[in-house]
Parts: structure tokens; C-alpha cells; sequence
């Protein structure tokens, strides 16, 4: 199929020449699975992702094993990673919480970190444990200290769009938040659809209003899950407003283990395929990752829920 012709590209006004996709499979999609995958599946499938074209690949979080025992060997893991420069210019963010995590990265060579704070205040009591003021007071050190030793830090920022326990959550909280966090002197902002009811309009209204308060575009990514079946329409809206990063996981692996409503994330596949038929380049070799997603998902004993890579591997 991939060798077809088909998507038949067809561009559309209004959009970017090249889109920057920040992989979060390795890391967003495997910390949700049940059974823990194996360190050398792990560095595998980092691997794939890379030979694919990925150019950001969010490798491991540094959390304390006790909360997310799935991503535990970070030390092991990391380390194996190495001999991905040869494939290309390929970055290995991590995640890390706090400034023990932070160290732990730091130890290791990485070059790239997140933080992740909430829009919400239960959402930051459940995974946090924090008030979201007493979790940007945590995140502060961290990334002060990341830039005075030229690490790039990415703030993840969840709930953007709606809480399973508060609802609907304002913009101006959002915005809020938000700045507060690029305050810190984070390099970049993804805005987290964490339990995927974003819809297009207010996909823009937030970015709008980010930007009115001085948060730029080229600053921001999106990171949607695709519950109620949005995640590609509300993509197509932040790219439309100028958005070039855009956060997907290989097969749509992922979740959230603390907000249980939470379904996978945009399926990387999917969004390649809309981008190649909009004639929007990603640099990635959709036949290769397809393939991937279809190795894993035989390593997880389930299949992807990635409509793409169902099409895909069943015509081939």
C-alpha cells in the first residue's frame, strides 16, 4: 500500500512546509502497558523508530521506579541508546520530576529533559502530589539548573482541555499555567489534551490566547489522544495556526495511569499518513514505521490500535 502512490498528496493552504513529530511511544506509550517490556525491546524499538526517520525520540522518564515501575531500568536503558547518533541528528529527551531525577539524567549524558505540570489542581494532587503552585516551585530549580548546563527543556502541561474531575477547565487557567511555566525558562511548551476532549476551536482559542500573552507559536507542540476520536482534526487546527510540533506515539501506545479515561495518544502513523497526503514533510518513511508498530505490537501480544497500521499491514 505504501508503495502505491496512495496518500495521493494533495496540498492544502495554510500549512507548514515540514512538521517536527516528538515520538513519545517509548516512553508515553510504554509506562501505560501492564507487563513490564524487556530492556533490550525497549532499546529495539528506539532503534526502529530512529531508522525510520524520527528525529526526536522521548527515550525513558527518570520518575521513582515505586510510580511507574514499567520505565524503572532508565539506567540500563539509556546507556544502550548510544550508537543511535549513527543513524542521524536523532535527540533523546527523557523525562525527569524532580531535581533527583534531574541528576539521574544528568549522570547519564542526557542532552534534553521535560517536566510535566498540570493545568488542573486535582490532577496535580493525584500525580504530583502537589498544588500546581507548589509543582512549578519543584520544576524551578530543575530547569534553572538544566539551563545553566545548556540542556534544552521541554514543560509538558496536562489537562489543557478538560479534567475527568473538574470538567471543563478554563482557558485563562490554562494560559495561566502556561506562562508560568515558560517563565522557568522552558524552550518549549506541549499542550496536553490528556483526556482527548479538545475540539478544533478550542484548540484555537487556547493558542490564540497563548499567543496574546506572549507565548509564541514556534514555541508550542500539541500532544492530543484520540478518545472520543479528535486527535487528527485537532492537530489539522494547530498546524493551520502555525503549530510545528506535533507529539505522537508509534501504534497510538499510551495513556495515562492516572487519569483512567485517558485513551491512547494520536497514533504516529496516522498523523504521517494525513501529513504525506497534505504534502507536508515529516522525514519519516511510513512503510518502516508501520513495520515497527507492527513488531511491538506482536511484543505487547496485542494489536495496535493505530487504524493506519491495521490498513497497512493488512494490504501487505
Amino acid at each position: 500500500m505504501t508503495g502505491s502512490g496512495l496518500p495521493m498528496t494533495v496540498p492544502a493552504p495554510g500549512l507548514p512546509a515540514r512538521v517536527r513529530i516528538h515520538e513519545v511511544g517509548a516512553r508515553d506509550g510504554l509506562q501505560n502497558e501492564k507487563t513490564v517490556v524487556p530492556t533490550e525491546v525497549k532499546a529495539q524499538f528506539v532503534r526502529r523508530l530512529a531508522e525510520a526517520g524520527l528525529s526526536t525520540i522521548e527515550a525513558t522518564s527518570f520518575v521513582h521506579p515505586k510510580w511507574v515501575p514499567q520505565l524503572a531500568d532508565a539506567e540500563q536503558l539509556f546507556p544502550m541508546l548510544g550508537e543511535i547518533a549513527d543513524v542521524g541528528d536523532v535527540a533523546l529527551p527523557v523525562l525527569v520530576p524532580n531535581e533527583r531525577g534531574l541528576d539521574r539524567a544528568l549522570a547519564l549524558g542526557a542532552r534534553r529533559i521535560a517536566v510535566f505540570g498540570s493545568a488542573t489542581e486535582t490532577f496535580a494532587a493525584r500525580n504530583l502530589n502537589r498544588t500546581v503552585d507548589e509543582s512549578l516551585a519543584m520544576f524551578e530549580p530543575v530547569v534553572a539548573r538544566a539551563k545553566a548546563d545548556k540542556v534544552h527543556v521541554r514543560g509538558y502541561l496536562s489537562m489543557c482541555f478538560g479534567d475527568p474531575w473538574e470538567g471543563a477547565v478554563p482557558v485563562a487557567q490554562v494560559v495561566r499555567v502556561a506562562k508560568a511555566l515558560m517563565g522557568l525558562g522552558c524552550d518549549e511548551l506541549s499542550l496536553g489534551d490528556t483526556i482527548g476532549v479538545a475540539t478544533p476551536g478550542h484548540v484555537r482559542e487556547l493558542l490564540s490566547e497563548l499567543n496574546e500573552e506572549g507565548v509564541h507559536t514556534d514555541t508550542i507542540g500539541v500532544h492530543f489522544h484520540d478518545t472520543y476520536g479528535q486527535a487528527l482534526s485537532n492537530t489539522l487546527a494547530a498546524l493551520q495556526h502555525g503549530v510545528t510540533t506535533v507529539d505522537a506515539s508509534a501504534g497510538g501506545l499510551g495513556g495515562c495511569p492516572y487519569a483512567k479515561s485517558a485513551t491512547g495518544n494520536l497514533a504516529t502513523e496516522d498523523l504521517v499518513w494525513m501529513l504525506d497526503g497534505l504534502g507536508v514533510d515529516t522525514g519519516v518513511d511510513l512503510g518502516a514505521l508501520t513495520a515497527t508498530s507492527v513488531w511491538m505490537a506482536e511484543q505487547l501480544g496485542r494489536p495496535s490500535p493505530s487504524r493506519t497500521v491495521r490498513a497497512l499491514s493488512r494490504k501487505e
